[in-house]
């Protein structure tokens, strides 16, 4: 999942870009098709004779197979995987339905097979449409499920796109959230991570203006470029050190013959993710030495957890080239937003206008991405808005990765997230619903909360040692 902002570490090492790129990108990618795919069915049949999977050779051959398995990247989205979850102590099976579909994004809604006394409350989580799918938030989903009805924009690869469906820009993105939210209806929560973070609160105080009848309840902020002005980081300067044309002659290809969304202008998933290899390719090369020795050698388990992990990372989708030229200039150039003049389909958009959607920022002390103070920003922009509506919190300890997947996410930040949209829901509920702790305080939006020291890293990532501290743009 890749923070837009952190893409900009591109423009040290990215050459022009040519008619030829992409296409030549997809024929190297089609050759190496059989050859992984001949891996697959070694995996396939070592799976089906343990007894030679368990020897010294049998391993090796694995190890061996795994890597050529992961030698190459997938555009299609990966499954969830959350086939159940814990509600109460009893596993409540889950299903995913599309609700309202557009050519760009699908509105997924994980449906519990249960009945609940108390409706819980609905919440649309928002991910970026990055380089890489809505399915890195997996973990963020997993955790909210038990207690919440979860809903999230599952963004679909341009690539995939036909012409004919139109453009997608920085407006469409905010459409897309101001109508998924009138469809879920009236006291929907928002969750929004990273890069959406804009264009959520650009939604809600376009709603607002409007006294639109389902006005969220609550809207949660995490880790976003609200403002890039403070406390600016390497990648925020390196957003303003090139031209918006730049950008455009540098980063934009067009989608090849052959595919759905042939010609259609994109920045392409394979550049971005070169970009983030290279940012820390030792410790990369390190990661695929410990999973084939682990394999071959050691502990299978470990050497799992890295395969999943990469088999993850390198799913990539492509941006639109509206979508991504737009945010550059609007978020990481003319900081539009902050400055009070940004505009969605000719509309400005006026943060002050919010009075009844209640705010919590979240922010990581270690974030190198989008730092400390930056999506804070909104508090200060949403000045109508009662200061009991308005919560802040900084977890200690963790990056920009660590703000909405791993073991802080959940033990840490998440408790926060939810008594703020209890608090905020429009459904009684009860006293002694779970995980309501009555002794969970919030502090004030200027304030910052403490926490036990933490990793930056999601659960699996933890598992294979996989540290993404110096390249968690490829969680967002």
């Amino acid at each position: 999942m890749t923070c837009l902002s952190s893409r900009l570490v591109l423009i040290f090492s990215a050459k022009a870009m040519n008619p030829l790129a992409y296409p030549a990108y997809q024929a190297f990618a089609n050759l190496m098709l059989p050859l992984r795919h001949g891996a697959s069915l070694v995996r396939g049949a070592l799976d089906a004779w343990p007894e030679h999977a368990a020897t010294p050779s049998g391993r090796t051959l694995r190890a061996s197979a795994d890597l050529l398995t992961l030698a190459g990247l997938t555009h299609t989205r990966p499954p969830f995987g959350i086939g159940s979850v814990d509600v109460d102590g009893q596993l409540v099976d889950v299903f995913e339905d599309i609700v309202q579909s557009t050519p760009f994004c699908s509105l997924l809604h994980f449906r519990k097979h249960a009945s609940f006394d108390v409706p819980q409350p609905r919440v649309l989580v928002i991910a970026p449409m990055s380089g890489h799918f809505a399915t890195l938030l997996r973990g963020t989903v997993r955790t909210m499920l038990s207690e919440h009805d979860v809903y999230i924009t599952d963004w679909h690869n341009p690539r995939d796109v036909p012409l004919s469906a139109g453009r997608f820009g920085f407006d469409e993105f905010v459409q897309h959230v101001i109508d998924f939210t009138d469809t879920i209806g009236q006291g929907t929560h928002l969750l929004a991570v990273c890069q959406p973070t804009v264009a959520a609160l650009a939604a809600v105080a376009l709603m607002a203006a409007d006294d639109h009848p389902a006005q969220p309840a609550s809207m949660t902020l995490m880790a976003g470029p609200i403002d890039t002005r403070v406390n600016p980081t390497r990648v925020n300067e390196l957003a303003k050190s090139k031209s918006i044309e730049w950008f455009e002659q540098n980063l934009i290809s067009a989608v090849p013959v052959g595919f759905r969304g042939a010609f259609r202008r994109v920045y392409p998933g394979f550049v971005q993710l070169n970009a983030f290899m290279s940012m820390n390719l030792d410790r990369h090369l390190e990661s695929f030495e410990a999973m084939y020795r682990e394999c071959s050698k050691g502990d299978p388990e470990k050497a799992e957890a890295v395969r999943i992990f990469y088999e993850e990372y390198f799913a990539t989708m492509d941006l639109t080239a509206d979508f991504y030229l737009e945010t550059v200039d609007t978020v990481f150039q003319r900081h539009a937003l902050p400055l009070h003049e940004l505009e969605v389909k000719g509309r400005r958009v006026e943060p002050s206008k919010i009075t009844r959607t209640a705010l919590f920022t979240v922010e990581g002390e270690r974030d190198d991405i989008c730092a400390v103070g930056q999506t804070l920003a909104a508090q200060d922009l949403c000045d109508k808005l009662r200061p009991y509506l308005k919560t802040h919190h900084v977890q200690t300890g963790v990056g920009h990765y660590g703000v909405f997947n791993g073991q802080r996410w959940e033990r840490q930040i998440y408790p926060r997230i939810r008594a703020v949209i209890h608090d905020n829901e429009p459904r009684a509920v009860p006293a002694g619903a779970r995980g309501m702790q009555s002794s969970l305080t919030l502090a004030p939006a200027a304030a910052s909360s403490a926490a036990a020291p933490a990793g930056t890293t999601p659960a699996a990532a933890e598992a294979a040692d996989v540290d993404l501290s110096s390249d968690e743009a490829a969680t967002d």
